[in-house]
């Protein structure tokens, strides 16, 4: 449920888990984003699926829920509504080699123009500053971006190799980042 009672944005979208009831530590969502069908733009489902195969005592925490949408635009909302940190990994375009994986703040990603943000409707810098206003009590939700930069986005096609190779190194990431904020 969204603030004030308004029901969820995306009509079918699992909103942000009800943590469990009573468990002190962060709350914490990673959200692997992209779309499966179209090459490098895949990267952020594929980060966060082998992160869970990686580090399953980690992804499998109670004060810890990972999620992989496809296509998340303004979903984004209600997945972050419960979260008191939030990572989310996505592919990017920019003028870095495929494979290159950036670590950003929310401020960052605004210097990702519309040509080189992440590619999923609503852009993930202007979902962010609606959440921020939306959940003015969830403002201070830390939240760190991933972005695996993308190569190729062909329908159809594959990831490509040097986005393959970068998988384990931004699950690795990952791991650090939710290490970082279960530590406070």
């Amino acid at each position: 449920m969204s603030p004030e009672g308004i029901p969820a944005i995306v009509a079918g979208m699992e909103t942000c888990p009800t943590f469990e009831q009573g468990k002190t530590g962060m709350k914490i969502i990673v959200i692997g984003t992209g779309q499966s069908l179209r090459g490098d733009d895949a990267a952020g489902l594929e980060a966060v699926r082998l992160w869970r195969e990686m580090y399953p005592q980690t992804a499998n925490r109670p004060e810890v829920w990972a999620k992989t949408v496809e296509l998340i635009g303004l979903g984004l909302l209600d997945l972050l509504a419960e979260a008191e940190a939030a990572i989310i990994v996505d592919a990017v375009h920019s003028s870095a080699p495929a494979g290159t994986i950036h670590r950003l703040s929310p401020e960052q990603v605004s210097a990702f123009t519309p040509d080189s943000q992440f590619a999923h409707g609503w852009g993930l810098a202007e979902t962010l500053a609606l959440c921020r206003t939306l959940y003015s009590s969830r403002a201070e939700c830390r939240l760190t971006l991933i972005g695996i930069e993308a190569g190729q986005v062909e329908m159809g096609a594959g990831l490509s190799l040097e986005v393959g190779a970068a998988l384990p190194a931004a699950a690795r990431l990952i791991e650090e980042e939710v290490q970082q904020k279960l530590a406070g």
